[in-house]
């Protein structure tokens, strides 16, 4: 990774950016809603914490971060390879409230990185290992995912170890899966696998995200079930938290248990939030700024100091840690 100004001059960029926000960057901001939404519902979902936090994260994201980075293009948001992390993270600590103090805690360490020129870090670390990391994260989510593709949610939140509490294990529980398919689950899951995977061959259809068009496919599907004998049943359906005044409104929100401050745990937590969030981070800035059309490059010290006070910010009012997403942000280009 590089830091560096912009091979383009900065009158050219203004140019460029004058000629083509109306054009591109409203709609562009509608699709990176429309793709950001059902991320931050699920990864808050898969990561056993409340949906609302997603949510918030997901705006803070968009709102602080965003406010204070200097990349262009990049968009924040809870990630999908923290999935695992923040499951277990949950687990360890023993509560929600413990949980967002490491993430405040891990904002802090971002923001001091930031401050004392650690946007180099990634300088460091080669990709390969990175990108080993994630993959491990993914082929583990997808494991754990496949017995509710089959129809089966007896433990719907998952349970990220290979041993799990209902004396299966990690593979067990896919062939225990097996034997009790469920019909529209299976036809939704393998559709939407599809959509993913032949969508994007089709330049004019690329245009609008694949996994927005799983979204809505898959909205469309459970209606077409519905009042079947195939019709998915109510542990298939999240529950969108509905607010009916100011009070329960402000109810949704949590705040960090300060009193773990010294729990030995929770800096472990703090530190392994930070070191991946921040390596996510920036490598979704550097492939960024590869697509980015007119070259810029974004300064990755500032990037961190952004990341760092939008997790100490989510951390404070019951929200995940945040990376920059490369899917959102490549809807964002």
């Amino acid at each position: 990774m590089k830091n560096g100004n912009s091979v383009f001059s900065r009158f050219e960029v203004q140019k460029y950016i004058l000629k083509k926000n109306l054009k591109r960057d409203l709609p562009a901001s509608i699709v990176v809603f429309l793709v950001a939404l059902p991320l931050c519902l699920g990864i808050a979902l898969a990561s056993g914490a409340p949906l609302f936090a997603g949510l918030i994260t997901g705006v803070i994201g968009g709102v602080v971060v965003a406010s204070i980075s200097g990349s262009q293009l990049s968009v924040s948001g809870p990630a999908a390879g923290l999935t695992a992390i923040v499951l277990g993270a949950i687990a360890t600590l023993g509560s929600y409230p413990t949980f967002l103090l490491a993430v405040v805690l891990a904002g802090v360490i971002q923001l001091i990185l930031g401050i004392v020129k650690g946007g180099t870090i990634g300088n460091y670390f080669p990709s390969s290992v990175i990108e080993g990391m994630l993959a491990a994260i993914g082929l583990t989510l997808i494991l754990k995912q496949l017995p509710h593709a089959l129809g089966v949610d007896s433990d719907f939140f998952g349970d990220e170890s290979f041993s799990q509490g209902d004396s299966e294990n990690t593979f067990s529980a896919i062939s225990s899966a097996v034997s009790h398919l469920g019909l529209a689950a299976i036809v939704i899951s393998g559709l939407s696998i599809a959509v993913l995977i032949i969508w994007p061959k089709f330049r004019k259809l690329a245009t609008v995200p694949a996994p927005l068009v799983v979204v809505l496919l898959g909205i469309g599907l459970s209606f077409v079930f519905k009042g079947t004998p195939y019709a998915l049943g109510e542990q298939h359906m999240v529950e969108i938290p509905v607010v009916n005044g100011w009070s329960e409104f402000l109810g949704l929100f949590t705040t960090p248990d300060f009193s773990q401050i010294l729990n030995s745990k929770v800096w472990i937590v703090a530190v392994t939030i930070a070191v991946v969030a921040s390596l996510e981070t920036l490598l979704s800035l550097e492939a960024v700024d590869k697509i980015d059309p007119i070259k810029r490059v974004s300064p990755t010290n500032r990037e961190l100091i952004a990341q760092g006070t939008g997790n100490i910010v989510s951390g404070l009012v019951g929200g995940l840690p945040m990376t920059s997403v490369i899917v959102r942000s490549s809807a964002n280009v």
